[in-house]
């Protein structure tokens, strides 16, 4: 019988697979949207810890990057973050318990998700170079040219992941340079406990259109789907299945948005950035959730002054290439016309207009539709062999539902 839970340096090793993308986001958030460090590292490790007991696996929790990318945009407050989790976590939930996820992955054309992800691609890598890159002036530019280096050179090797590399050496630029080292001492090492969060009913409807509207599809394709492929990918024997994973990701948004915590879902992308670094059971997940555990309940006040004083062109160097990692799932509909010019369709309206997820979502799947029964045709795209006659094929691979991508395509990011 496979053990559930181990604690040996196959799973230490693992539990650090996903650091790179957690870490940069929870500290922006922090940074840029008011967040308590105490609250929100308690509940996002009470949250893996939990995950790894419940599951067995190296199934990682991880910060909705939707979300994230939303409120880091227009410095929503956490509040609202908290009213965004707390109805995502009751959708999800009424779906997993409805088969209504089953349903909304054959509605939802994949080329409308794609755009999405190019449209909220594009917004980050915006927040990134205009608001995060150049915000210690020339400085920050030559700061953010050094990191840029470092994560491409570091990319490819696989021991230490690229974005914790670059995150370590922005920690130690900020106690070089920017930190004054005697806030340290007046910084008093005591027991913290999270923040009661309770949003007002503005917060909760802000929330839920703001948020939680742009992170369903999202989630649906890469969080649920996606994950529940690949584990059964990883895991023959212990892949868990859709309706499981919907039913705990509504769960842990029911819980962790009252006591200040980030919303969260599982990733495909961090499951295998477990598996990856050794991780072959939820001993791994465990051990990462109690570093966030220890570092919330003791040391937040440090971590609080450190992200106050982190360089915010490293952050945007990882925020840009998790940017440009979802811009570049668009390729699988890049040969069918059809799908293409809906996602830019789509990714157009995310970028510019107000509610963009929802217009993009509702209109791209009601011009999906349209064009599946060959009542509307589509620009050609300037490409002689995609002319609208001859793009039946594409418009019907189009308009399928997320499909779940197979172990070798799980380098997809994460909703």
């Amino acid at each position: 019988m496979v053990a559930r839970l181990r604690f040996d340096r196959h799973e230490l090793a693992g539990a650090f697979g996903d650091v790179g993308t957690d870490l940069p986001l929870l500290m922006a958030l922090i940074a840029t949207c008011g967040l308590d460090a105490a609250s929100v590292c308690i509940a996002f490790g009470v949250l893996q810890i939990a995950t790894g007991v419940v599951y067995g696996l190296p199934m990682p929790v991880q910060p909705l990057k939707a979300m994230a990318a939303i409120m880091l945009a227009q410095r929503l407050s956490a509040g609202t973050l908290a009213g965004g989790g707390l109805v995502i976590g009751v959708v999800m939930l009424l779906l997993a318990v409805s088969g209504g996820l089953d349903w909304l992955a054959r509605v939802v054309p994949r080329a409308v998700v794609r755009g999405m992800q190019l449209g909220l691609g594009i917004t980050l890598a915006t927040l990134a170079l205009k608001q995060y890159a150049g915000s210690d002036g020339a400085s920050g530019y030559v700061i953010a040219g050094i990191a840029t280096v470092v994560l491409i050179l570091f990319r490819r090797q696989k021991r230490v992941p690229a974005p914790l590399v670059v995150m370590g050496l922005g920690a130690l630029y900020a106690v070089a340079v920017k930190l004054d080292l005697t806030a340290f001492a007046g910084a008093h090492l005591q027991l913290h406990l999270p923040r009661l969060q309770v949003p007002t009913q503005h917060e909760l409807w802000q929330g839920a259109v703001l948020l939680a509207l742009p992170q369903i599809p999202l989630s649906l394709g890469n969080s649920v789907i996606a994950t529940s492929q690949t584990s059964y990918d990883l895991f023959p024997d212990r892949g868990v299945p859709v309706r499981k994973i919907g039913l705990t990701y509504g769960l842990l948004n029911l819980i962790a948005p009252w006591f200040g915590g980030v919303p969260v879902c599982h990733g495909c992308g961090g499951l295998v950035g477990f598996y990856g670094f050794g991780a072959r059971t939820g001993g791994a997940a465990v051990l990462y959730g109690a570093m966030y555990l220890v570092l919330g309940l003791v040391f937040s006040p440090w971590f609080s002054i450190l992200t106050q004083s982190f360089p915010m062109p490293v952050l945007g160097v990882v925020l840009l290439f998790e940017a440009v990692a979802l811009m570049t799932l668009i390729r699988d509909v890049a040969n069918q016309p059809t799908a293409l010019w809906i996602a830019l369709l789509v990714a157009a309206a995310v970028v510019g207009l107000p509610y963009g997820y929802v217009v993009g979502m509702v209109a791209g799947s009601a011009v999906a539709w349209a064009a599946q029964r060959g009542w509307i045709g589509v620009p050609a795209l300037d490409n002689p062999a995609s002319q609208i006659g001859k793009s039946d094929e594409s418009t019907r691979q189009s308009s399928p539902a997320i499909r779940p991508p197979s172990a070798e395509n799980t380098a997809e990011r994460d909703g």
